[in-house]
């Protein structure tokens, strides 16, 4: 092998890790705009239409559409007291959103109202096991902070974070049936392998994801 076709096979292995690498610098914060809380259908027809959805367009959410959406999940609606749009057991507030997208894995900030850099690069295939869950343009993990729940027994942070995150995931639905969006809350993931990529700590633990997107037609 001569010195040429050396230097050709580094070039072919190194410029796609220096590309991801210059991708993790470029990867910034992003500051969400105001939230829209006027609005949208009546509750009983949101009710009535509420549904989950397999069948997603590649379509991005357009910026005032993703920060409505978060807000509705998990936002601050009583800023003097820093209370959320879900109940939280003891006011815990244990549950993290992460936001994975094309362009990177983002964690939201309700107090500041932004999503802060993870990861950068695609991560979504690995946020489940269905076929959809790569192609469709947001997937919301749901991540437990047990160190966040104090001196809570093991069943009991279980149990309390389970259910919180049935609240925040129902406001999702309720949004999404709202805005015409698709979604569908899943448990079919590998939790240990996603864990790992997004870097968890051990009192973090994954709960379920939410796919969502508009619907494919």
């Amino acid at each position: 092998m001569n010195k040429l076709t050396v230097l050709s096979i580094a070039a072919m292995i190194i410029l796609p890790i220096f590309t991801t690498m210059t991708f993790a610098e470029d990867l910034k914060p992003i500051q969400l705009m105001t939230p829209q809380v006027d609005g949208g259908k009546p509750l009983m027809k949101v009710l009535k239409d509420r549904s989950s959805s397999r069948s997603f367009s590649i379509e991005k959410l357009s910026a005032q559409m993703l920060s409505n959406l978060l807000w509705a999940a998990f936002g601050i609606n009583r800023p003097d007291t820093g209370h959320r749009t879900a109940p939280s057991a003891r006011n815990w507030q244990e549950i993290d959103i992460y936001v994975a997208m094309a362009e990177g894995l983002y964690l939201y900030d309700a107090k500041n109202h932004m999503l802060q850099p993870v990861l950068s690069g695609d991560i979504r295939v690995m946020a489940g096991t269905q076929d959809f869950v790569k192609d469709a343009p947001v997937n919301l993990i749901y991540v437990a902070n047990f160190s966040k729940m104090g001196n809570a027994n093991k069943d009991d942070k279980v149990i309390y974070s389970a259910a919180d995150t049935g609240f925040i995931s129902q406001n999702v639905y309720l949004f999404c049936s709202s805005e015409g969006l698709a979604t569908v809350v899943r448990g079919s993931i590998d939790r240990e392998a996603l864990a790992k990529a997004m870097k968890l700590s051990p009192d973090q633990k994954i709960i379920i994801a939410q796919t969502l997107g508009y619907p494919k037609k």
